[in-house]
């Protein structure tokens, strides 16, 4: 039995299921997702290929997923940041700097936990300045964070002058499984990621964390008469980007073997937050999207490997990308859905 809805012009049915799919945030992120896709294989006839190459699953859709593994680590922390009503303008800088410690602790020598655990480390105490900055003294976030992101490379190139020698390059049998081992055929950065996202899946719906962190980016001044602590739940969210993009950069160093302050994850906050507006995140805050920030990361990364393999000149992709991330958030719009919805109404009557 269908259960229907009433047009009011023509008093005739319509699926409730139907209106149900075009007013949802979640359809319009994972429907841009699949369009890409499509298109890219109509581009490239063997796109969905997958075959096994030395031990570990390869093709074009597991690139996809290679490749946005450290996309949506950083988007994850910028969720939760944006969560705040805050932002994070450093990760890019965060990622330079723990490039930057892992090649110094692998000079000295240290063995592999250390090296790991260092590098995490220098994430954590850079989300905890941000926090610093945006709980404590009150500073507007994008101008805290702001801060980091301009002195982040240049502490980087310090860090690599003063310990890095002049070949900043490494070898180093953990960091290259990380970039190119597989565990049953998975690459292990996949399986790194999906622990991660698991983790923090945990800790923001199973404890009263996400709630607090929603509830300060509704309204802070409501929160801390309620009990809630704004401040350190703020403190807490920047400490979990600045984790976050710890991890990022771990990823990345291991795929480069070496330290680039300068160059490495540019404009990688900017894709961050287009990730997380896709999935329908909001900069006012108030809420939280783990997953569909995911499926963002995974919108910006297929637009890259579908402008690279339909043989476009890479200045295409900031423009493509400009305006799928445009109609993505026309269609998130409420007046949009809305206007969406009663088309389909007079379409279905």
């Amino acid at each position: 039995m269908t259960v229907a809805s009433t047009d009011s012009r023509t008093d005739r049915p319509v699926p409730v299921w139907l209106k149900a799919i075009v007013q949802s945030r979640a359809v319009w992120p994972v429907l841009a997702l699949v369009l890409i896709l499509i298109v890219a294989g109509s581009v490239s006839p063997n796109f969905f290929e997958i075959r096994i190459v030395e031990g570990r699953l390869f093709g074009n859709l597991i690139d996809i997923l290679y490749r946005a593994v450290p996309t949506a680590l950083v988007a994850l922390g910028m969720a939760v940041v944006i969560g705040t009503r805050g932002i994070d303008l450093s990760v890019g800088s965060i990622i330079a700097i723990v490039g930057a410690v892992i090649v110094w602790r692998i000079k000295m020598g240290d063995p592999h936990i250390t090296i790991l655990f260092s590098a995490l480390a220098a994430g954590i105490l850079c989300g905890m300045w941000n926090g610093f900055l945006v709980s404590a003294l009150r500073i507007q976030p994008i101008i805290a964070t702001l801060i980091l992101m301009v002195a982040g490379r240049g502490i980087g190139m310090l860090i690599n002058q003063l310990y890095g020698g002049t070949d900043p390059s490494f070898e180093s049998a953990l960091l290259q499984w990380m970039s190119t081992g597989s565990i049953w055929l998975i690459p292990t950065r996949l399986i790194l990621a999906a622990g991660i996202f698991l983790a923090l899946w945990l800790l923001i719906r199973r404890t009263a964390l996400g709630l607090f962190i929603e509830s300060v980016g509704g309204n802070a001044a409501a929160s801390n008469l309620a009990g809630v602590k704004a401040g350190l739940i703020i403190f807490v969210a920047y400490v979990l980007s600045g984790l976050l993009s710890a991890w990022a950069g771990v990823i990345m160093t291991a795929d480069t073997h070496t330290s680039d302050p300068v160059s490495v994850a540019l404009y990688i906050e900017l894709d961050a937050i287009l990730a997380v507006v896709i999935g329908g995140g909001s900069l006012a805050g108030g809420r939280i999207y783990l997953g569909m920030t995911v499926i963002g990361a995974l919108v910006v990364q297929a637009l890259t490997t579908a402008t690279l393999i339909s043989g476009l000149p890479p200045e295409y992709n900031l423009i493509i990308k400009a305006l799928v991330v445009l109609s993505v958030l026309f269609l998130q719009s409420a007046n949009a859905r809305k206007a969406i919805g009663s088309l389909v109404s007079r379409r279905a009557s």
